[in-house]
């Protein structure tokens, strides 16, 4: 779940119009925190909501795990990393099923394929911190959604950026300031190989 969502559950809970100054207030956070985590497309914490509830005096979540929609069993491969910096992949078929609340799945559907990957490095950060679980909605072959979270192998190594297109080439970014703007044109596009796109981040588990 984004912040801007959150802001829409809160209002619609309390039936009160609730702004980012006021999240901010809930969370001991400064409304400038509030306003780039949402430009950042942040995910909400399990802990920032219960912090929610007790402000507000509301119900987000139920049970342990469980939340106003439903719990799915994604795959978690504990032993598998995807690099937030130079690149960096370890392979293991051990795999276990993670709780995770749908709200915390951005655009969930039942006809899509999950998996939760762990990150390494701090090129995405404060987007994505290491060690960080990463929700990842496999790539079914639609095209790239500018700007949005993916992860993907180049020169057989995991990667995690924003990709944007621009005509013949893939821009790849960071959302931290210390890396710069890469580019893969011409005919090493089509060694780029995504794996999926980032919609969820677990950083409670």
């Amino acid at each position: 779940m984004k912040l801007d969502e959150l802001i829409k559950i809160i209002s619609k809970k309390t039936d009160n119009y609730i702004n980012q100054t006021s999240l901010a207030d809930a969370l001991g956070i400064t409304r400038q925190t509030v306003s780039n985590r949402i430009k950042n497309e942040s995910q909400v914490t399990v802990s920032e909501l219960e912090r929610i509830e007790e402000y507000f005096n509301i119900k987000i979540m139920k049970g342990e795990y469980g939340d106003d929609a439903n719990v799915v069993y994604i795959d978690y491969y504990k032993d598998v990393f995807a690099s937030c910096g130079t690149g960096k992949v370890l392979f293991s078929d051990e795999k276990v099923k993670l709780p995770v609340p749908t709200a915390f799945i951005d655009g969930f559907s039942a006809q899509k394929t999950y998996s939760i990957i762990n990150a390494s490095g701090n090129s995405m950060t404060p987007t994505i911190d290491n060690g960080d679980k990463l929700i990842i909605e496999h790539w079914d072959g639609s095209q790239i959604q500018d700007n949005k979270i993916y992860v993907f192998c180049f020169n057989n190594e995991f990667f995690i950026k924003r990709l944007s297109k621009n005509l013949d080439e893939i821009i790849i970014k960071s959302d931290n300031p210390e890396y710069r703007i890469r580019t893969i044109s011409g005919n090493t596009i089509n060694e780029l190989i995504l794996i999926g796109k980032v919609i969820g981040t677990l950083k409670y588990l």
